[in-house]
């Protein structure tokens, strides 16, 4: 990569190139781990709805999103925010980071994190926690960053049901703090 990608806030306008990593990552990094029936009707133009709509209201749980890109282009992104399930020790959730895998490997995960720690801090959350699907090649990428495996549980998808697992920080300043990947 020539340049380090810029790590930014979204905006309402990076909607189609979120949606284009969020739909191709999941293609590039789940075929074999659900239905390839789930992956092939995935549509980029729902997704990219979704997207606006969730930049667009900041009151949506999903709104504080982070972009990574690089010649002008987004190549990866993480959303964060309040934990969703009431869990009473991790309160605050990585709900989403996704890479496309042709910029895996170059420290972007981390740069992303570690953007998406200082978030959470900004909105008093001072512990995080991650679900991720079980079999996904990257969970070690959490282990990596001190998360610690905490449970797992079931995700229905379409006619199938599948595992996931959850990686925790009980204090995520040392994330937020961390030396950057350049």
């Amino acid at each position: 990569m020539k340049n380090a990608p810029t790590i930014r806030l979204a905006e309402v306008k990076d909607a189609n190139g979120i949606a284009y990593v969020h739909v191709t990552a999941w293609q590039e990094t789940y075929r074999g781990l659900m239905p390839d029936s789930v992956l092939d009707t995935l549509s980029l133009e729902r997704r990219a709805r979704q997207w606006k709509e969730t930049l667009e209201d900041i009151s949506n749980p999903y709104h504080p999103t982070l972009v990574a890109e690089s010649e002008r282009k987004i190549i990866g992104f993480a959303n964060y925010g309040q934990e969703r399930e009431g869990d009473q020790e991790y309160k605050g959730e990585l709900f989403a980071i996704y890479i496309l895998n042709k910029y895996r490997g170059q420290g972007i995960g981390r740069q992303l994190v570690q953007k998406a720690a200082e978030g959470l801090l900004a909105l008093k959350l001072t512990s995080m926690l991650v679900w991720v699907l079980s079999g996904n090649p990257y969970q070690k990428f959490y282990e990596r960053l001190g998360g610690m495996y905490l449970r797992e549980k079931s995700l229905p998808l379409g006619d199938t049901l599948l595992a996931e697992k959850a990686y925790g920080w009980m204090d995520i300043r040392p994330l937020a703090e961390m030396e950057s990947l350049s």
